[in-house]
């Protein structure tokens, strides 16, 4: 059984976050070990969430635990998300660097600081995230404003999101890419790119990207090739956004149980 080190958020009733993850991998087979950046009650966006950050300390003790029953060297994938304070970030990279020590996991940087023209986060998390994760990362995964805050190269299809990740230089999964009247999903790395696209939901559930992180990390862990990866991720949240049906959650619970494409979905190879 594949195994998927994750750092972020817990949010009891909202499917976003690390928590969201953590539930479509287990949906898939794959084992989560979640070390939670904040305990909520519910997404932010909602109101009050109720909770709080996790302490460093207690974050610290937690991996100290999981480390000490041997996982890191079980691990397949490492995915980090939220953080809520620089001190978090940093255990998060010492993390990294331990689970490269004990094990070949894939390292993948979901750089969670803002959307929409603004953070979400704060200015010394945001620093901390782009200064100590990205360059760790074997795969990024922004959305298109959190890439084009990385690079300085405004996304706003697919042509400059592809301009934007080769910048970054590193294998990149962008989300939130507009195509034509459809919203996309590129990804890029030094061989091949691939788009995918489906049309527009009125009103998007919170969690997407959350939840396209995990459903590729997933593909990685399981040693799928990346075009079939890229094509059962995209069409997870596809399929998972028409499920929500225009409510603020994501259905995780209505995900298949395998990785598997939809004819909603549609993939193109694209010649960099």
């Amino acid at each position: 059984m594949a195994r998927v080190l994750i750092l972020s958020s817990y949010v009891a009733s909202s499917r976003v976050g690390g928590g969201a993850q953590a539930l479509a991998l287990a949906r898939l087979g794959i084992e989560p070990i979640l070390i939670p950046t904040v305990l909520f009650g519910r997404h932010p966006g909602h109101g009050p969430p109720g909770g709080r950050a996790v302490e460093p300390e207690v974050m610290a003790e937690m991996l100290e635990g999981v480390a000490a029953q041997g996982l890191y060297a079980a691990l397949d994938a490492v995915i980090t998300g939220h953080f809520s304070t620089p001190e978090q970030v940093e255990l998060a990279a010492k993390a990294i660097g331990e689970v490269r020590a004990a094990s070949a996991a894939r390292i993948v940087v979901d750089p969670i600081m803002g959307d929409d023209g603004r953070l979400y986060v704060r200015e010394p998390v945001a620093a901390a995230i782009a200064r100590e994760l990205v360059p760790r990362a074997d795969l990024v995964a922004p959305n298109a404003w959190e890439l084009g805050r990385l690079t300085g190269v405004a996304v706003e299809d697919p042509k400059s999101a592809l301009a934007a990740a080769r910048r970054l230089g590193k294998p990149t999964l962008v989300s939130s890419v507009r195509s034509g009247d459809d919203i996309g999903v590129l990804y890029v790395d030094a061989r091949q790119v691939w788009l995918g696209s489906h049309a527009s939901a009125p009103a998007a559930p919170h969690g997407v990207g959350d939840l396209l992180t995990a459903l590729f990390t997933a593909g990685l862990a399981e040693g799928l090739p990346v075009p079939e990866t890229f094509r059962a991720a995209v069409s997870g949240v596809a399929e998972a956004v028409l499920a929500a049906a225009g409510a603020p959650e994501l259905a995780v619970q209505a995900l298949p149980r395998e990785l598997a494409a939809s004819p909603r979905v549609k993939v193109e190879f694209v010649h960099g």
